[in-house]
């Protein structure tokens, strides 16, 4: 029996329910919006909200309440994701921390680095929230987000996707939004349908045609 314990369990553990909704929260906070299910979406927008209302104080206190319930990461902005894939592990771990081993907060390039070599650095997520995303809520009495429900449902248990976003956020952020890659299961279900509608043949057929045009090998060439 469930007296008196609300909320959704999302059928997870508290552990796993606290790092779910600060990985959405601030994935939320550094793209501008966020796929995922109705019942998550539902579940993470108030927090989302509790942040936002916090963070309008700018306070070291608030600050310190932020850091306390979302935790911290380093974020790269959409027009350096690329760039940043490309780097060697040695070169990312300056990009992501000083040399005193501080993570970077306000993402400017420190005086004692090569700009030439390394032209960005990460930004902290609360960094962001403080003084990108908060102001932008100055003059609003809550009501920071919003669901948007897609005509879609994910593959394997075919739940229905929801869109939360922050208001205001229609437009593509300052940064860039990250370039999303589709996975496997989504490509071969894309396939599949393509298939289906007859759009373009199956991968044997593909295969069976690569064969056929392949030029035949002479009598007395040795294979």
């Amino acid at each position: 029996m469930r007296h008196r314990k609300s909320g959704r369990h999302l059928t997870r553990t508290s552990a796993h329910r606290t790092a779910m909704r600060r990985n959405l929260a601030q994935s939320l906070f550094q793209h501008g919006e966020v796929t995922t299910t109705i019942p998550k979406a539902k579940d993470v927008r108030p927090f989302v909200e509790r942040l936002i209302t916090i963070a309008r104080d700018g306070s070291l206190r608030s600050r310190q309440r932020v850091i306390a319930m979302l935790s911290d990461r380093a974020m790269i902005d959409g027009d350096n994701q690329e760039a940043y894939e490309a780097m060697s592990d040695a070169t990312r771990a300056r990009v992501l921390r000083a040399r005193s081993g501080r993570r970077m907060r306000t993402g400017e390039v420190p005086a004692s680095y090569n700009k030439k070599k390394v032209t960005f650095v990460a930004k902290s997520i609360v960094h962001h929230l403080f003084t990108d995303v908060a102001p932008r809520f100055a003059d609003r009495a809550g009501g920071y987000t919003r669901i948007v429900r897609l005509g879609k449902h994910r593959i394997g248990d075919n739940s229905q996707l929801a869109l939360l976003q922050l208001v205001g956020s229609e437009e593509q952020p300052a940064g860039g939004l990250r370039r999303a890659t589709a996975g496997r299961r989504r490509k071969r279900a894309e396939t599949r349908r393509a298939f289906a509608e007859g759009k373009e043949p199956s991968r044997r057929a593909k295969a069976r045609s690569t064969e056929s045009a392949a030029p035949p090998a002479e009598s007395g060439e040795v294979t």
